[in-house]
């Protein structure tokens, strides 16, 4: 059974930094790894996804200059550094993986990932 842990949320100012960790149990073979967010009354978004050899990540327009999605194959963890916070980044955000290889633009989307994280909740206050 696959599951997956985050970690790093929490209640920071605007303007600040937030590391989230998400490890993974049960299967070491993840080809792809996304982070996606939802806020109070708001549907799910994609935030950020990252694939296996060094293949270029991508990024929502909304995020990108200031997170970052990394990955350590090693430990099975996928990582995003936020940095530039701001009120509109609160939101709970979940981590997801997936084996299976999608075309590119399938990555900003739930399809390729066939696990989720219960989620971390980042509050942002201005």
């Amino acid at each position: 059974q696959v599951e997956l842990v985050e970690s790093g949320g929490g209640l920071v100012q605007a303007g600040d930094s937030l590391r989230l960790s998400c490890a993974a149990s049960g299967r070491a073979d993840m080809y792809a790894w996304g982070w996606f967010r939802q806020a109070p009354g708001k549907e799910r978004e994609f935030v950020a996804s990252i694939r296996r050899r060094g293949e270029p990540p991508f990024y929502a327009d909304s995020v990108k200059g200031r997170f970052t999605i990394s990955r350590d194959n090693a430990k099975n963890t996928v990582y995003l550094q936020m940095n530039s916070l701001k009120s509109e980044d609160t939101a709970v955000y979940y981590c997801a993986a997936g084996s299976r290889r999608f075309n590119s633009g399938s990555y900003y989307g739930s399809l390729p990932y066939d696990y989720w994280g219960q989620g971390t909740q980042v509050t942002v206050s201005s």
